[in-house]
């Protein structure tokens, strides 16, 4: 799904890798290029998942600081 924020799009994505939900966000810019802000975060739902790629995302537009994620995975 494509979302506008002001005058940019972007795209939120949520993957699931095993029992956690990972959120990814890329930035659609105004040439055609892409941006992708990485792994953004893991997550224990899919909707916590997607609202933090929401915030990170117009974050990253607004030329704001990106949230730190509330979960660390560490191996």
């Amino acid at each position: 799904m494509i979302v506008y924020h002001g005058d940019a799009a972007f795209e939120p994505n949520v993957t699931r890798s095993g029992n956690v939900f990972v959120a990814t966000a890329s930035i659609l810019e105004k040439d055609g290029r892409l941006t992708p802000l990485g792994e953004l975060g893991y997550f224990a739902n899919e909707q916590s998942a997607m609202r933090f790629a929401l915030l990170s995302a117009t974050a990253f537009i607004e030329g704001d600081e990106l949230p730190l994620s509330p979960v660390r995975l560490s191996a």
